[in-house]
C-alpha cells in the first residue's frame, strides 16, 4: 500500500493496483484478503471518483485475484443416518439432526433461543448468530436481511427439540445455583453458550470418526442438508429462503453441480430426520 500512497491520488492507475494486488499475494496474503482490498479501494475511490476528487474510478478497471473455491463436501444418504446414528445418546443429537434437516449455520444453531421456537406450529426463527471474541460470547444479528428468516421443521425434528427441551431441566436440577440460564436450546453442562471450536473439536469430530465418515467440515451439514432437500426436487427459491441465501443465483451457484447420481439417491431414499 505504501508504493500507492506515495502518488498523487489523480495519478493513481490501474497498473499501480494491479502491482499492489500481486505483491500481496507474494508477500503471503491469500486471494480473500486481496479481494477485500480491492473492495475497500473500489468504494473510497468511487466516492473520490463523485467528489471529484478523481476522473474515474480506476479500481473498477482493475480485475482482483480468482479465489480458489473449497470443493464442497456433502454427506450422502446412507452416511447422514449413519452419521445421526453415531449420535444417538449423545446430548446435543438434537443439534445435529437439526443442522441435517434445516442447513442452519454452525452460529446460528449456537444462538438459537427456546423463545425462538415455535413446536406446536413446527417452526423456528432465526434471529442471531453467536461468535466468540475477545470480550467473551457475542449474539449479533444474521449477516444479512435474508438470514433472519423463518426455517419449518421436519415431523423427527419437532420431535427431537421436544425430547432435547424435557431433558435440560433435568440438568439445571443436578447444577442448581450453578446453572446459568441463558435460555438456550443448545447450551453447555452450565446452560452457558457453546463455542464453536469446542463443538468441533470435543463433539463434531469424534462423532466423524465413530461414524467412520470423510473429514468433512461442520458446515458441511449445511451443505449436506440443501443437497439431499435439492435432490428431493425442492424449489431452489424455496431452499434459498430455508438457507437464508441473499439471492436464488448463490443457491444455484453452490447446488446447480451437484452430481445427477446424489440426485437420485436423495430422492430414493428415505432419510429419518
Amino acid at each position: 500500500m505504501s508504493q500507492a500512497g506515495k502518488l498523487v491520488l489523480s495519478r493513481l492507475s490501474p497498473d499501480h493496483l494491479q502491482r499492489l494486488y500481486s505483491n500481496r499475494l507474494e508477500a503471503g496474503c491469500s486471494a480473500a484478503s486481496v479481494h477485500q482490498l480491492h473492495a475497500v479501494l473500489r468504494r473510497s475511490l468511487g466516492q473520490a471518483a463523485r467528489w471529484g476528487l478523481v476522473a474515474r474510478n480506476i479500481a473498477s478497471l482493475v480485475t482482483p485475484p480468482r479465489i480458489k473455491r473449497r470443493e464442497m463436501a456433502t454427506l450422502s444418504p446412507e452416511q447422514a443416518r449413519t452419521f445421526l446414528e453415531a449420535a444417538k445418546g449423545d446430548r446435543l443429537e438434537t443439534l445435529y439432526a437439526l443442522a441435517l434437516t434445516s442447513g442452519m449455520r454452525q452460529g446460528e444453531l449456537l444462538a438459537l433461543r427456546w423463545r425462538d421456537v415455535e413446536l406446536d406450529c413446527g417452526t423456528l426463527q432465526v434471529v442471531a448468530t453467536l461468535h466468540r471474541t475477545p470480550d467473551g460470547f457475542v449474539f449479533s444479528e444474521p449477516k444479512t436481511a435474508r438470514s433472519r428468516r423463518q426455517v419449518v421443521l421436519t415431523v423427527a425434528a419437532i420431535a427431537a427439540m421436544r425430547h432435547h427441551r424435557a431433558a435440560q431441566p433435568e440438568e439445571r436440577l443436578r447444577l442448581r445455583a450453578a446453572w446459568e440460564d441463558n435460555g438456550l436450546v443448545f447450551a453447555d453442562v452450565t446452560g452457558r453458550p457453546i463455542e464453536g471450536t469446542s463443538l468441533t473439536q470435543r463433539s463434531f469430530y469424534r462423532l466423524r470418526e465413530r461414524a467412520g465418515l470423510p473429514r468433512i467440515r461442520f458446515h458441511d451439514l449445511r451443505h449436506t442438508a440443501a443437497t439431499l432437500l435439492l435432490g428431493q426436487g425442492m424449489h431452489p427459491m424455496v431452499m434459498a429462503d430455508m438457507l437464508g441465501h441473499s439471492q436464488i443465483s448463490v443457491t444455484l451457484d453452490l447446488y446447480s453441480h451437484t452430481p445427477p447420481a446424489m440426485h437420485r439417491q436423495a430422492a430414493w431414499c428415505s432419510i429419518p430426520f
